[in-house]
């Protein structure tokens, strides 16, 4: 049986679970979040606690416990608090700015980058260089940051581009002996 599977998940007061089938339904204060489980696992929702059971145990069934209860976890976790995820800009003139859905980015290239914000996810951007993005799908915020990231991602030798805030970017020394 999966480590992380057996342990049962526990609902909050305000945050109500449904499983009907192959799709889990949870409610809270943020919202509702649906996701359709595999056919491998078992979903019960047993008074204040969530349980994730494999009927047949094999190695595969084990997996999809763990990944089964830990998506449910991360829905529970995403209606009562939800995510944040803070990106930091760094680079002479480069510049970020939100308005209309639209995050704007001007990042080095000959023309700015617009990139659109899903309607589930809130950003804001502070002193034109500190992109947040908050939301209650933890899937949905990590995939906007890491797309957000992509358009130029931190170089190694001066650190210029757009990173994570907390990442450290392990820097490299430039020519040595050109003199």
């Amino acid at each position: 049986m999966s480590r992380v599977g057996k342990k049962p998940v526990r609902i909050p007061e305000k945050v109500t679970v449904t499983a009907e089938g192959q799709h889990v339904s949870v409610v809270g204060p943020r919202g509702t979040l649906r996701q359709q489980i595999p056919p491998e696992v078992v979903v019960r929702v047993d008074g204040s606690r969530v349980v994730v059971d494999d009927p047949e145990k094999t190695r595969g069934n084990r997996g999809y416990q763990g990944l089964t209860r830990a998506l449910i976890a991360g829905m529970v976790e995403g209606v009562t608090g939800g995510y944040k995820r803070v990106l930091e800009i760094s680079g002479v003139g480069y510049k970020a700015d939100v308005s209309n859905g639209v995050l704007t980015l001007t990042v080095g290239y000959s023309h700015p980058v617009a990139i659109r914000i899903p309607k589930e996810i809130q950003a804001k951007v502070d002193k034109n260089t500190l992109v947040t993005l908050e939301g209650m799908d933890k899937q949905l915020v990590g995939q906007l940051a890491a797309q957000i990231r992509r358009v130029r991602p931190p170089e190694p030798y001066q650190g210029k581009g757009i990173k994570y805030a907390g990442e450290e970017i392990i820097r490299k020394v430039g020519k040595a002996g050109a003199k």
